[in-house]
């Protein structure tokens, strides 16, 4: 009874009485109609096999076997429980089996900042499924300190960032280098410079990923020395939002070059130099430090370092 409502707590009475190694000896007493084998089957001594015995009888009042001198031979009871028992024991080693296989078959959840995710995941996933083609693979994508948040909650298995973090409890692996560039549309009066000076980014309506996000950061530092005279005309938190806002002549940019690479090529974004001012930065995995091992992390970081 719950002493704090007054009410019977039923789930109580259904407990099981038995385990598997009660059903483990159960079977091999039934197979070897002996005390002695059956224990040496399972690497028991032969007082521990019939304490095992006995209690699994006693526990429910039930006698399962007939016995004679060294000899135990079913009875009804027993022959009835024995065919229920070892479609159960085969259900349990199936299980098994799948526990031991699921490694295997690829797995994985991945947390991924907003430029690795919308543009650079992709690229690897064919690589991994030609090594796990039953992988369930799920991706999300959010800024970096969401993506820090998910890896030290362990609701996902690993995070690719591209913003700078120290953390006691998270292992930084470095991955590859980015660089962020800044650009314009092509009908902006800055495109026909492509060099802009100290009084050019002053000047301009900057359009910018979020505060804390790693695009930001890397910018900032970049330009310590003139940040406080910048002006953040709007912040978004999608890159194709900044394309589009920026294509459209409300301000100028910054976003990584993987990001840019297909609109400079087609002519509708330019890019602009800032001398002296080259804004590098790596992106990083990131695991918790206390984590269990798994092959699938190391087999999808091998497909992100194989395609670099």
């Amino acid at each position: 009874m719950d002493i704090l409502s007054g009410k019977t707590d039923n789930s109580k009475k259904h407990l099981m009485k038995y385990t598997l190694r009660h059903l483990q000896v159960f079977l091999a007493v039934a197979k070897y109609q002996n005390l002695s084998k059956a224990a040496a089957s399972l690497h028991m001594s032969q007082s521990a096999a019939s304490e095992a015995l006995l209690n699994f009888e006693n526990s429910y009042n039930l006698k399962l076997f007939d016995r004679s001198s060294n000899r135990l031979s079913l009875n009804a009871t027993g022959r009835t429980l024995r065919r229920q028992a070892e479609r159960l024991i085969g259900q349990c080693e199936e299980f098994e089996k799948s526990l031991v296989e699921y490694k295997e078959l690829g797995h994985i959840k991945i947390g991924a900042s907003f430029t690795i995710g919308n543009h650079l995941v992709s690229r690897y996933l064919a690589g991994y499924l030609n090594k796990f083609p039953e992988a369930e693979v799920v991706l999300d994508i959010a800024n970096t300190p969401e993506i820090v948040s998910e890896v030290l909650n362990y609701e996902v298995d690993i995070g690719m960032i591209e913003g700078q973090v120290i953390h006691p409890d998270l292992e930084i692996i470095p991955w590859m280098e980015d660089e962020l560039v800044v650009f314009c549309a092509a009908d902006h009066p800055f495109a026909r410079k492509k060099k802009l000076t100290i009084a050019d980014i002053k000047s301009a309506d900057w359009i910018m990923r979020e505060s804390d996000s790693g695009a930001r950061k890397t910018f900032e530092n970049a330009l310590a020395d003139v940040l406080p005279h910048i002006t953040i005309y709007f912040e978004f938190r999608h890159n194709e939002a900044i394309k589009n806002a920026v294509e459209a002549g409300i301000g100028i940019g910054c976003l990584s070059q993987i990001v840019l690479r297909k609109n400079f090529s087609n002519g509708d974004l330019v890019p602009l130099a800032m001398p002296g001012r080259r804004m590098k930065r790596t992106f990083n995995f990131i695991l918790p430090k206390v984590r269990r091992e798994a092959t699938t992390i190391e087999e999808w970081m091998g497909c992100c370092r194989q395609s670099v």
